[in-house]
């Protein structure tokens, strides 16, 4: 089966390094698409949360095949986000087809895209820090407690459930939050000018056109790939709201795909990464 050819494929909130995170799952959405453009948009390796004591190959694979969609010829741009937010000092580095930045805008067939992380919009990041990462470790572990409720719950044949949408969705706190979040991003959008503003952060995936007495603009989450696995992509003038759960087709894997991966050793990684963003 061949794989998709897609133009801009825009994916965030993935979280390596996490117990939460669905790394085999996205490396196999990697490996189905062949993107002119791949936008990684914050919080792709959870650098708040890392740990040289847990890095599976799953998640070195999703890095690994980040590198060989490069050499392959995609352009990949890595937008920083809060829990990867060390790597924002190397703001406007180029190498080869790999660009580091804050934020993008991408031309497309003749409209703007205006790209970020968005956790510029989040009260709790500019003014409790500590109570975010706190947030980020209690999140992570709901997220494991759902995988134990959801395989009882199968084993008694039920469906799966999301906990952590439950609690959203009964908070008046947490729907306010995003909505206001929305509202934010899509005002200052209009103002700018922009077609199209996409976003990460709130592990929420949408599509939906806002407007005021200003303009419209289509607002986009890519969501995450912890509880929703998605992720947005854009061809031929027109965008879609990708779901691993109701989309993904299993693909044949080429000879190369099936070579056995080099995986580095996590002391290294985790002396790159850590010790190196913290010290410059």
């Amino acid at each position: 089966m061949t794989k998709r050819k897609v133009q801009v494929v825009v994916v965030s909130d993935v979280h390596l390094g996490t117990y939460g995170c669905h790394a085999r799952e996205l490396n196999n959405y990697l490996k189905s698409i062949v993107p002119e453009i791949l936008v990684l948009n914050g919080d792709i390796i959870d650098i708040w949360q890392f740990s040289k004591y847990y890095w599976p190959d799953s998640h070195m694979k999703v890095v690994q095949r980040v590198f060989k969609m490069l050499a392959n010829g995609t352009k990949v741009y890595y937008l920083t986000g809060n829990h990867d937010e060390m790597i924002r000092k190397f703001g406007e580095f180029k190498i080869g087809n790999l660009e580091i930045d804050n934020k993008l805008k991408l031309e497309l067939d003749g409209k703007t895209a205006w790209i970020f992380h968005g956790d510029i919009f989040d009260i709790t990041m500019k003014h409790s820090k500590w109570l975010a990462k706190l947030g980020a470790v209690g999140y992570d572990s709901l997220i494991l407690l759902n995988r134990f409720v959801n395989f009882i719950f199968i084993a008694f044949g039920r469906g799966k459930i999301s906990l952590s949408k439950r609690i959203k969705n009964s908070v008046k706190g947490a729907v306010k939050f995003i909505s206001d979040f929305e509202q934010s991003a899509t005002e200052i959008a209009i103002d700018k000018g922009f077609d199209f503003v996409v976003c990460g952060h709130i592990h929420q995936p949408e599509m939906r056109v806002y407007n005021n007495n200003k303009g419209s603009i289509l607002y986009l989450n890519s969501g995450d790939w912890v509880e929703n696995l998605t992720s947005l992509e854009y061809n031929n003038g027109d965008w879609k709201l990708f779901s691993y759960q109701n989309d993904f087709i299993e693909t044949e894997e080429r000879v190369d795909d099936k070579e056995k991966l080099i995986i580095p050793s996590i002391a290294n990684l985790y002396e790159h990464i850590i010790r190196h963003t913290s010290n410059g």
